[in-house]
């Protein structure tokens, strides 16, 4: 895939996928975000900071699978290369884990229990679809050379310091 075929694709992706997960359904949920925000102290720039740390790791991932993978997260057009450099040396799942932090920065900024219901319904799904279809294809996909990462990158809770492999 070229990289504008990728670029363009995983800006797509990007709209389609995390925007809805993260944006459209949350939105729908607070009665359009018409929600004060949260009183308890603390909660609404820890909430804010969390959002905005997720939308910058979640960015430098579609990147990497545009740039690196010459490819998109889409399972309908797939990386050319596996993607492990930058965020993806310190966990295996960095568009899932920057989804659901938005999604629970939300349920900070607004003390939202129906958010926070929501964020472990959509986790439990993203694990789901990790473990049933993703691990598998990639392993079929890319064989050894993932079958290594996997063993090397958690994914789901970072490492501190970055994988070499």
């Amino acid at each position: 895939m070229r990289t504008f075929s990728a670029i363009a694709g995983s800006a797509a992706f990007f709209i389609a996928a995390p925007g809805v997960v993260a944006g459209l359904v949350p939105w729908l949920l607070t009665d359009r975000w018409g929600l004060p925000w949260s009183r308890l102290p603390g909660l609404v720039p820890i909430g804010g900071l969390l959002i905005v740390a997720a939308i910058a790791v979640l960015l430098h991932a579609f990147a990497r699978f545009a740039l690196e993978g010459l490819g998109t997260p889409a399972p309908v057009a797939p990386t050319e290369k596996l993607v492990i450099g930058g965020i993806y040396r310190h966990v295996r799942n960095p568009m899932y884990v920057a989804v659901l932090s938005i999604i629970l920065g939300q349920a900070l900024l607004f003390s939202s229990w129906t958010l926070a219901a929501y964020a472990a319904i959509a986790a439990a799904a993203m694990a789901s679809f990790v473990r049933l279809y993703e691990e598998p294809t990639l392993a079929r996909r890319y064989g050894s050379e993932y079958e290594t990462y996997r063993r090397a990158v958690p994914g789901w809770l970072p490492r501190l310091t970055p994988w070499r492999g």
